[in-house]
């Protein structure tokens, strides 16, 4: 399986996605994963798969004592797998910056060389795969569909793309013609394409013109709440009442819509406070917004936040808002509501096609998204039947069930 993102060091729902994910597989007794990303840090969860990291496989040969190789990359790698994988370099790559291990330098992020690390990375996909023996290629979103690609290319097996987001989502249609390019040859290249949502399945058929029948929906799911979550106070029920948006800052959220519904609702109720959570390309946008409604007093800005913070703001939150123009899924709402916490999504949204307690609307729809807000503050009995009733049904969405039917499709895919 290839991924670009892992917890905890995650930017949004993918590395979310993928953990889950990959937990749900491991739940079977004969499923044996092997997770490569960009960059590991050696704090991720390795109890139920191996995990690889691209910037600890050699791809230069260097000859090193076990030491040296110990003290640069044992946090994350047994020096014993770093040696098995130099003995599977298949070209020579001296044309290519590497360290004093012969390892390609990872950011592991979304920089302006992203391109380069997407190639780098398909490079090490190689030498991976020429390692072992594996049955299925499973590669996450378009960064690495050219390591599925590559790596299908050696080792002759079943090549599965996830479909996370494309660039349709993500741009508002305004799409990246190089990205649109590499989103299609993964299409293209799989032998079965997992969509996050029927609404991400039709986009890939329609935009990127794929067999239908080649396109299942695998909609995503929440992981039950630790002790560590539960045991978070519930900051509730004082004097101000708290909405909250949660997500990137960026155009595919529709960050705009929170900042005029809660303009309007601020027009009509007193004791009501916004909450934008998050950062992204458009934050100083909405600060700007919010300055020119006057509402600055009543709307705060805390940056990105992740892991344990998350669920502190929705412990403090009486109702959650996702207005995204294109949402593949969006996990945030399952995550508010696990915390009671009734959720307003977008009806463009791949969670609205799973969730009957959650109420929807239409990105654009400005005032009906006040109105949603406003009823479920003014409204008790509203908000305890949403809240009691979200808890109840996202209990049953879990990634146990995503991971048999994922490998149900594993299984087509090996006995076609």
């Amino acid at each position: 399986m290839f991924g670009w993102e892992f917890p905890p060091h995650i930017s949004g729902g993918l590395g979310t996605a993928s953990y889950g994910l990959t937990r749900g597989l491991a739940e079977q007794p004969d499923m044996d994963i092997t997770f490569v990303m960009p960059r590991p840090y050696g704090d991720e969860d390795r109890s139920f798969m191996h995990i690889i990291g691209a910037s600890e496989v050699p791809i230069v040969y260097r000859d090193v004592n076990r030491d040296y190789v110990q003290g640069r990359i044992g946090h994350v790698m047994n020096p014993d797998e770093y040696y098995h994988l130099r003995d599977h370099i298949y070209a020579d790559f001296r044309y290519l910056l590497t360290n004093d291990l012969g390892c390609i330098e990872f950011s592991g992020k979304y920089l302006d060389n992203l391109y380069e690390e997407i190639n780098n990375y398909s490079i090490i996909a190689g030498v991976i795969a020429r390692a072992d023996k594996y049955d299925i290629i499973h590669a996450h979103d378009w960064l690495t569909y050219a390591a599925g690609i590559h790596a299908k290319q050696i080792l002759g097996v079943p090549l599965v793309v996830h479909v996370h987001a494309t660039d349709f989502d993500r741009s508002r249609g305004n799409v990246n013609p190089t990205v649109y390019a590499m989103e299609k040859n993964g299409f293209d290249h799989a032998d079965h394409i997992m969509c996050v949502s029927e609404l991400t399945r039709r986009t890939v058929i329609e935009k990127y013109h794929q067999p239908p029948e080649k396109c299942t929906a695998v909609h995503n799911a929440v992981i039950p709440l630790g002790e560590d979550i539960l045991s978070i106070p519930d900051k509730r029920g004082v004097a101000d009442k708290v909405v909250t948006f949660l997500g990137r800052i960026t155009m595919q959220k529709g960050p705009e819509f929170f900042v005029e519904a809660a303009s309007l609702v601020l027009s009509k109720m007193k004791g009501v406070r916004f909450v934008m959570a998050g950062s992204g390309d458009m934050m100083n946008d909405m600060i700007d917004l919010v300055a020119r409604k006057g509402i600055a007093d009543r709307f705060h800005f805390t940056g990105f936040m992740k892991g344990k913070q998350v669920y502190e703001v929705y412990k403090s939150s009486d109702v959650y808002v996702m207005p995204s123009v294109s949402e593949p899924f969006g996990i945030s709402p399952l995550e508010a509501m696990q915390c009671g916490v009734p959720s307003i999504i977008s009806k463009q949204s791949g969670c609205a096609e799973i969730l009957d307690y959650a109420i929807k609307i239409d990105y654009w729809d400005v005032q009906g998204l006040a109105d949603a807000i406003a009823s479920l503050l003014a409204y008790p009995s509203l908000h305890k039947f949403i809240s009691e009733e979200g808890v109840r049904e996202v209990a049953g969405i879990t990634w146990s069930k995503v991971g048999l039917k994922i490998r149900s499709i594993y299984d087509s895919l090996l006995r076609g």
